[in-house]
């Protein structure tokens, strides 16, 4: 795999019986957005989505993890490099959405309607392409404190 110009590091070298460890990043964001179904009447929006149906909107501050898990590197004793993992979450995910209406200021919502679970799908279909293949990621996303999903499960 040429992994030149890229932030995908290269393959790593697999051995028979390697452990598998989970690593954790945890970043934040604020964002604003609006659940909204272009389909639906207004009453039916209001109904289904209450305070988050709001026409001008509405913020959160989300608490975004991520996982990884793969083998220990036996050269570097890292399943990935955390600064690398943290410079890929901001470089892809935070400069992209932090302190952005989501609906309006990012391509990804401009026809999803940007829900947790499909803010979570996102950011693990742009953080899954820059990760090397053998390594799997999961992304939890908390949109309050009480309130999260995880993609995949």
């Amino acid at each position: 795999m040429d992994t030149s110009g890229t932030d995908v590091p290269p393959p790593i070298t697999l051995r028979a019986n390697s452990p598998r460890v989970a690593v954790f990043r945890k970043e934040h964001f604020n964002a604003a957005h609006r659940l909204n179904n272009p389909n639906w009447s207004d009453e039916k929006n209001t109904r289904v989505y209450g305070k988050c149906n709001n026409p001008n909107y509405h913020g959160h501050n989300y608490e975004l993890i991520v996982q990884v898990v793969g083998p220990i590197d036996p050269e570097t004793g890292y399943v990935i490099d955390m600064k690398h993992l943290g410079d890929l979450m901001q470089k892809h995910v935070i400069d992209r959405f932090d302190h952005k209406n989501l609906n309006l200021d990012t391509d990804e919502f401009a026809d999803l309607n940007p829900s947790a679970e499909n803010i979570a799908i996102v950011i693990y279909t742009i953080l899954r392409n820059q990760l090397s293949e053998g390594l799997d990621l999961k992304i939890r996303l908390y949109e309050t404190e009480r309130n999260f999903v995880e993609y995949p499960v």
